[in-house]
Order: structure tokens, then C-alpha cells, then sequence
């Protein structure tokens, strides 16, 4: 069993919850679409999940579509009480599996409903305005609309708190003067490092940074250099690559998903895995950007 108490707590809209969580897209069927292969060993990885210590849980009702949230309740209905479900609102998926932006306020209305609904509670913990720019990286351009919708709905008592997702510094201070925003959720990694300096940013402002992709997303890490240094320190490369991310800034929280046991337990694991500062010196310099050197970590 691993012992996340190791990679410490971080306040999430005023709950402390520990940094190494659990994200539960990989749990529908292939490209996030459809149901599971397995839906009892999905149900299965929850429960460790939770079990192993995981309070902080990433997930949305366009994952599936509606699958991952009717597996979550599933599984763990009624909810601990230190469990912070986190979910995201702004898009919608075709027949086809297509992912199609839903950003107009009614479409962002229906998202938290559909959220409500399939996680079967009355109020959301903390819902995401996951931003439409480019795929995977954010578009400069006004986010005032689609977080003021969120807002309403949160005057409305059907969210508690709001997030951003895919987002630049300047739409977080944007959405920041219209409500209070307690985490960001964007794309980062050991090799993608462009929100360096909004990592920073947000740790001195005490809001949570939560990266997706952390190992890569549907093209998993691959690098020589972090295969050759988890073999010296005893430990698999997504480990390292995971450890990396907690010793990068204290506001970081970790949502590695899988739909396997044995994935759960590895990543789970990294928690507990120090990184001499050698190894550390060598991991940042992976991850020069445009001939850059990324901040120190800590």
C-alpha cells in the first residue's frame, strides 16, 4: 500500500488534499469514448484509489460521454467526506467521439446539470471552464463570458468553487475579477514545460496548478536520459517522471489516470520516491523550451 502522506497535502479550494490524486479519464472505453472494457475492474481502481489515501479526483461528464461519472458513483457513492471531486464544463462530444467546444452560458448550464446529475449530488466541489483554444495548449482571447456563466451558477448554490482549464496568466487574472478561482488545470509535464512562470504565479498566490498529461497523455513519455536515470535510482521511468512534478513547485497536484490496478499502484508509489539533486539537475534539463532553461525546482 503506498503512503501518500510523503508527498504532502496542498490546499484546494480550502480543503487539504493530498498531492498525489487520481484522474478518471482513462476509465471509459478507447479515445475516452464509450464504456469501459472492464467495467468491474474500473469500479476496482476507484475503490483503491480511494482506498490508498487519493481525497482529490479529476473527471468530467464529457468523459464517456457520462461514463466516468456514473462509474465514480458507482463505485464510491455516498462520497468520504474528505473527498474532493473536481470535474469540467465547455465541451461536448459528436456520435462520432469527435470533442466539440460547448462554450455559449446555456451550454455550460446543461454541462454542470449533466455533471449533477451523474455524479448524483446537489452541488458541485469545484467545476473547470476547460477553454477551447488550440488542443492541448491555451489561445490568448477573453474568457469573461463562459466564467461569468459559471459564476451565476455558483450564486445559483450548484457549484462551490471554480477552476480554469487550458487557460494563459492573462485569463486567469481576467477570471479572477469575476470570481475567486482556486485551481488551474493545464498541460504540462517533465517535457512540456511552457506554464513554467504561470506555476510560479499561482503558487504565490496559493492556487492549486494541476497538470494534465502528466505522463504524457495518449503519447506517454519517452526519453533515454529518464529510462537511464530511473534504472540508477530503482524506480520506472513514470515514477520519476511523476516524483519530478511533486518537486516542482508545492502547488502542484497530480492526477495520473489508468484503468489498471497495477498502473494505479506505480503511480501511487511515486509519491513516496526522493530525487537526489543530481538526478533532479539532470530531469529540468530535459525540458529546455525553445533553448530556455525551466525555473529550478524545489
Amino acid at each position: 500500500m503506498s503512503n501518500l502522506t510523503a508527498a504532502g497535502t496542498f490546499s484546494l479550494a480550502g480543503h487539504p488534499v493530498h498531492r498525489m490524486g487520481y484522474g478518471a479519464m482513462q476509465l471509459a472505453g478507447p479515445g475516452v469514448f464509450g464504456p469501459p472494457r472492464d467495467r468491474d475492474a474500473a469500479i476496482a481502481v476507484l475503490r483503491e484509489a480511494v482506498a490508498s489515501g487519493v481525497n482529490h479526483i479529476d473527471t468530467s461528464d464529457f468523459y464517456g460521454p457520462h461514463i466516468t461519472n456514473q462509474l465514480i458513483r458507482e463505485a464510491l457513492h455516498p462520497y468520504p467526506d474528505d473527498l474532493m471531486i473536481v470535474t469540467k464544463v465547455g465541451a461536448v462530444r459528436g456520435e462520432d467521439g469527435a470533442w466539440l467546444p460547448a462554450m455559449e452560458p446555456e451550454d455550460i448550464e446543461r454541462g454542470v446539470h449533466d455533471n449533477l446529475r451523474n455524479l448524483g449530488v446537489d452541488v458541485l466541489d469545484v467545476v473547470n471552464v476547460r477553454i477551447m483554444g488550440s488542443v492541448h495548449a491555451p489561445a490568448e482571447g477573453s474568457i469573461e463570458r463562459q466564467v461569468a456563466a459559471l459564476a451565476e451558477l455558483q450564486y445559483r448554490g450548484l457549484v462551490r468553487h471554480i477552476g480554469l482549464s487550458n487557460v494563459t496568466s492573462a485569463q486567469v487574472a481576467e477570471a479572477q475579477g469575476i470570481a475567486p478561482i482556486v485551481c488551474v488545470q493545464n498541460h504540462y509535464n517533465l517535457i512540456q514545460r511552457e506554464d513554467d512562470a504561470l506555476i510560479d504565479e499561482l503558487a504565490g498566490k496559493g492556487i492549486a496548478y494541476v497538470p494534465f498529461f502528466p505522463l504524457g497523455g495518449f503519447t506517454p513519455i519517452q526519453s533515454s536520459a529518464l529510462s537511464r536515470v530511473a534504472r540508477i535510482i530503482g524506480a520506472t521511468p513514470m515514477q520519476v517522471a511523476l516524483a519530478w512534478l511533486l518537486h516542482r513547485a508545492p502547488n502542484i497536484l497530480l492526477i495520473p489516470g489508468t484503468s489498471s490496478l497495477g498502473h494505479l499502484r506505480e503511480n501511487m508509489q511515486a509519491a513516496q520516491l526522493s530525487l537526489p539533486g543530481t538526478v533532479r539537475a539532470e530531469l529540468d534539463a530535459m525540458g529546455n523550451v525553445n533553448g530556455r532553461q525551466p525555473a529550478a525546482t524545489r
